[in-house]
C-alpha cells in the first residue's frame, strides 16, 4: 500500500514537506516548552514575593503567545504551499493552510494527485501542535490554581 501511495504522489517534494512538518513540530514543542517554563519560573518568583494576581496576567500572556505561535505556523504552511505552487492564488493557499491546520475542512479544495496527501500532513501537525499547547496550558492552569502534584505524606492514606 505504501508503495502505491508513493507512486500515486509521484512527487519527491512531499518528502521535503514531511521533513518540514517534523521540524515545525519540534520547533513548536521547544517554543511551547519555553513559554511554559518561563511561566512556571515567573509564577514561582511571584509566589515567593507574595505578589498575587501577577500570575493570572502571565497566564493570559502565555495564552496569547501560544495563539501567536499557532498563527505563525499557519502562515508558514501557507508560504510552503505558495513556494510549492499548490494553489494558483495566495489567499486560497492561506485559507487552505488554516483549514487543514485547524482540521476545520470547510472549503472544497481540489488538489492534484501528487498533493492529495498534503492535507493529511498539515492536519497531523496541527493536531499534535494543539495537543502540545493544550498540555502546556493545562500544566500552567494547575499551577495557577495551586493544585500541587505532591505525593501524600507517609501514613496519610487516600
Amino acid at each position: 500500500m505504501f508503495s502505491e501511495i508513493n507512486t500515486d504522489m509521484g512527487n519527491g517534494q512531499i518528502w521535503f514537506v514531511l521533513l518540514l512538518a517534523c521540524f515545525m513540530l519540534t520547533l513548536h514543542g521547544m517554543i511551547v516548552l519555553s513559554i511554559a517554563g518561563t511561566f512556571h519560573w515567573l509564577d514561582q518568583k511571584l509566589e515567593n514575593r507574595r505578589i498575587y494576581g501577577g500570575n493570572f496576567v502571565s497566564y493570559f500572556i502565555a495564552i496569547l503567545l501560544i495563539i501567536a505561535v499557532h498563527f505563525a505556523e499557519i502562515i508558514a504552511w501557507a508560504y510552503i504551499c505558495v513556494a510549492l505552487k499548490v494553489f494558483p492564488t495566495n489567499p486560497q493557499t492561506f485559507y487552505f493552510a488554516g483549514e487543514m491546520y485547524t482540521t476545520v475542512g470547510y472549503g472544497n479544495y481540489t488538489l492534484t494527485e501528487h498533493w492529495r496527501v498534503l492535507p493529511i500532513i498539515i492536519s497531523f501537525t496541527g493536531i499534535f501542535a494543539v495537543s502540545m499547547s493544550g498540555a502546556a496550558l493545562y500544566s500552567m492552569m494547575v499551577n495557577l490554581l495551586g493544585h500541587s502534584k505532591q505525593s501524600p505524606k507517609s501514613g496519610s492514606g487516600f
